[in-house]
């Protein structure tokens, strides 16, 4: 089988690289006119009997005529692009690039286009997942194409440049769409020029490597109450950086041997001729626990993404109330990212998002060791998880023995047969939530 998904590959390459080159050179009446050519071509085999042929021939010798002026476009432009720091899947954003032409002579009609890395995958990747299309396809009933190809970067609109006279710049708007997280690259820009009968372009190829961070999608939270209590926090006066009730003055009293030197009282000390120290009240605040399930034998697909989607809309909602955020989950290692005021913002837990990667290579233990080393200090834990077996429900149960709140959100790719067993959560069954794939954002609306 496997010569025969090389060659299937093989084909994929070949119509992606045709159908990339032909939305590149060709302009949209020279697309009219090669589909022309192709019917033109396939009805026109019987010469006697019919004059199509004729048409071909007018319609190829026009395609070839504008082919030969790409020949005479050999100028010079200087580009420069100004991107954003951040971009969000799914969202649209505008940046500025300025084009200067390095000629003695106008360039007019000229357009911009951007130059991206190969996005295609590798043979392994592509056979991962068409394998997996065909273990885990649908019924016909439930069969969905994906809203965006898993291999679908990004979808950049061609910008259009004002005459530019010579050795004058001009300054050009382009808006993208990226459609995955992760570092979006860019190796240069390519200025386009139509021939004069408008069908065929030249292109002009300016290096310009760039990049810019794809932040997760995010979806909106309504207000809810968040699982666990205030909970004291060891060295929380520099951990807790305000939050909750620390910093809260009780008394004085003599300076003991490693007290912080920024806690003593020098009125007291200049009246008594000892030193004194101001004494606080235990740092009490809640610190929550947001785990990740990034364990997956599957290729990297809507499941996983939609999970890191989740796991970011509640980093930027729990972040936004008095508490802390411990960010738990494995890939190459086992992570733990701890955010709050004084400590990481948000942004620098999205960043961390941006990147997370699906781990089939160890076992859900590790997380199951990575959290249950972190939980004495927090308040409540909410788990993100992509199945609901037997070790993610020992994870869970675990948590609840040790007298921790849970909120558990399973995310599905299709609709449950019948509502899955609560397990461990069957005395809470409202702490566990679906949430199936193109319904995210309207069940996470109904949680409270």
């Amino acid at each position: 089988m496997s010569p025969i998904l090389r060659f299937l590959y093989l084909v994929y390459r070949l119509f992606s690289w045709a159908r990339f080159w032909a939305a590149r050179r060709l302009t949209r009446p020279g697309q009219t006119v090669a589909g022309a050519v192709l019917l033109t071509g396939v009805m026109g085999f019987d010469t006697e009997n019919s004059v199509v042929y004729q048409a071909f021939m007018l319609l190829l010798a026009l395609l070839v005529v504008a082919f030969q002026f790409c020949w005479f476009f050999k100028l010079r432009f200087a580009v420069e692009r100004s991107l954003p720091r951040f971009g969000t899947a799914g969202q649209p954003f505008a940046y500025r690039v300025v084009v200067r032409n390095l000629t003695s002579k106008i360039q007019p009609s000229l357009t911009l286009l951007e130059n991206l890395a190969d996005p295609r995958p590798s043979f392994q990747q592509w056979k991962a997942m068409q394998l997996d299309d065909e273990s885990h396809r649908r019924s016909f009933r439930l069969s969905r194409r994906r809203s965006v190809s898993a291999f679908k970067v990004v979808t950049v609109k061609e910008a259009a440049l004002p005459p530019i006279p010579p050795n004058q710049s001009c300054e050009t708007r382009v808006e993208l769409t990226p459609w995955h997280r992760g570092f979006l690259h860019f190796s240069g820009v390519t200025v386009a020029r139509p021939d004069p009968l408008g069908l065929f372009r030249a292109l002009a190829k300016v290096p310009l490597p760039q990049s810019v961070l794809i932040l997760p999608r995010r979806y909106r939270l309504p207000p809810m109450a968040l699982p666990g209590e205030m909970k004291y926090q060891q060295g929380g006066v520099a951990l807790a950086a305000n939050i909750g009730r620390s910093e809260e003055f009780v008394s004085l009293r003599e300076y003991r041997r490693g007290d912080p030197l920024r806690h003593i009282h020098w009125r007291s000390w200049a009246k008594t001729g000892k030193p004194i120290v101001k004494e606080f009240e235990d740092e009490f605040f809640t610190r929550h626990a947001l785990i990740l399930d990034t364990f997956t034998a599957r290729p990297p697909g809507e499941v996983f993404e939609e999970a890191v989607s989740v796991a970011a809309s509640f980093a930027c909602t729990v972040l936004t109330q008095e508490s802390l955020l411990d960010l738990l989950f494995v890939g190459p290692q086992a992570y733990c990212l701890t955010a709050g005021r004084g400590l990481a913002h948000a942004d620098q837990m999205l960043e961390i998002l941006a990147s997370v990667r699906s781990c089939a290579d160890q076992p859900f233990s590790a997380l199951e060791l990575l959290v249950m080393n972190h939980v004495q200090e927090v308040s409540g834990c909410i788990c993100v998880l992509l199945a609901w077996d037997e070790p993610r429900r020992a994870l869970v149960e675990k948590l609840k023995a040790l007298g921790l709140p849970v909120l558990v959100l399973v995310i599905l790719d299709k609709p449950a047969i019948k509502p899955l067993d609560p397990g461990p959560l069957r005395d809470e069954p409202h702490r566990l939530h679906t949430l199936e794939i193109g319904r995210i954002e309207e069940q996470l609306a109904l949680l409270r």
